[in-house]
């Protein structure tokens, strides 16, 4: 297969742009992480006209896809969970092509999980862990249980990414498989919501509970990299926090997480006059 392919990433490797290139085999008659393709070429390149492309081809009686990413978007996957599949292609491909050590390189930092960029992906986590926790609450008071359903079983796909994460491992598309050794409480909480003898509203009640015990015991780590941030000046709008390159990667639920951050007293508001009477401008500071 390797033979057959070599064309097509060969001329790709001799590009100084190219830094690596890796092949990924289906080993199993169903494999939706090559898309049932029977092998993807994986390439990364430093940039590219188009961030992501993909191609399609047809060998004997096999299919393959080539795919080329460029560095930023496979980093950015990397980070926001985005594309799953990549962390398996990056970590388990065979490597055909490594500039300079790239792909190992690359590997290593995936193994290490450098402190900074855990702590980020952290409050990602946690940002999108609120957001489903708080859809799923509120359509729970409506009576609206299946919908609620939904998006507390959501919350727990974050909860459960989210002890992953801080144990210094990246969340695998079999999370569940590493939530049960790494934090079987949380496991319990899944095992409860979708297999429990109780009704589902009552199910939904009691991970209700459950959930919002665990989401304030991790706060603190879970808003940990915003905090960081909150250090670089006194105070900020939230015009200036959404614009820091920082969190522009949460700044969709940067709301819900300032809000719960109020609530636990851990960020404080300060109220600037404006030239309307009794309205208000915010601004935030931390709680030292």
């Amino acid at each position: 297969m390797e033979d057959v392919l070599r064309p097509l990433y060969q001329e790709r490797a001799s590009n100084e742009n190219t830094l690596g290139v890796l092949l990924i085999e289906k080993n199993k008659p169903f494999s939706p992480l090559t898309d049932n393709f029977d092998c993807i070429l994986f390439i990364i390149v430093t940039h590219a006209d188009k961030p992501w492309s993909v191609k399609h081809y047809e060998f004997d009686d096999k299919i393959a896809a080539l795919h080329i990413v460029a560095e930023e978007r496979l980093n950015e996957w990397l980070l926001l969970g985005s594309n799953r599949r990549v962390v398996d292609w990056v970590i388990n491909g065979k490597v055909l092509f490594n500039r300079n050590e790239y792909i190992t390189e690359l590997r290593d930092r995936l193994d290490k999980f450098p402190v900074p960029e855990r702590s980020k992906k952290i409050t990602i986590e946690f940002a999108k862990l609120l957001r489903r926790f708080s859809d799923g609450k509120e359509l729970f008071h409506k009576g609206q249980h299946l919908d609620s359903f939904n998006h507390i079983l959501h919350a727990l796909h974050h909860l459960a990414r989210l002890a992953v994460i801080e144990r210094g491992f990246h969340p695998e598309i079999t999370v569940w498989n590493q939530v049960k050794v790494i934090e079987p409480q949380i496991y319990k909480l899944y095992e409860e919501l979708i297999t429990g003898n109780e009704s589902i509203d009552k199910r939904i009640e009691l991970l209700l509970i459950a959930s919002e015990f665990s989401i304030s015991s991790k706060t603190k780590l879970g808003a940990g990299h915003l905090l960081n941030v909150f250090e670089e000046q006194q105070e900020w709008t939230v015009a200036e926090l959404m614009e820091h390159r920082e969190i522009s990667d949460y700044s969709i639920d940067l709301g819900i997480l300032l809000e719960h951050l109020i609530e636990k007293g851990i960020v404080d508001v300060i109220r600037q006059q404006t030239k309307g009477k009794n309205l208000f401008h915010r601004h935030y500071t931390t709680n030292k």
